[in-house]
């Protein structure tokens, strides 16, 4: 994972790989405040590439999904994104990635303003 700050705006990547029943979790370091800007769904190719419609959660520490559960049934070929979603308050953010196939993987990367 990376976390990086560019001026006012938060870039969080999460690299991410399932284990054999198809999810992977993470958590950030650091807290967050802000509104997420946009959030990047990018999946592994070849060997890794995740089962199609595989689905991310992006959590709070109350467990609320700041990206509105919005992505949901993800394409395993193209990369896709969202905008606009909710908001952090001083929390850590966990990546749950559900559905993804045994051993597959991706890269999901967030901004926060």
């Amino acid at each position: 994972m990376v976390e990086q700050t560019f001026g006012s705006v938060k870039k969080v990547a999460f690299t991410w790989l399932s284990a054999a029943g198809g999810a992977a979790d993470k958590v950030t370091d650091n807290t967050y405040n802000g509104e997420i800007l946009r959030a990047v769904f990018i999946p592994d190719g070849g060997g890794t590439q995740p089962s199609d419609l595989y689905d991310v959660a992006l959590n709070d520490d109350d467990g609320v999904d700041v990206l509105g559960r919005e992505a949901g049934d993800l394409s395993n070929a193209a990369t896709e994104q969202l905008r606009n979603m909710g908001a952090v308050a001083n929390s850590k953010l966990t990546l749950a990635v559900t559905n993804g196939g045994n051993a597959k993987g991706g890269l999901v990367i967030v901004y926060i303003r």
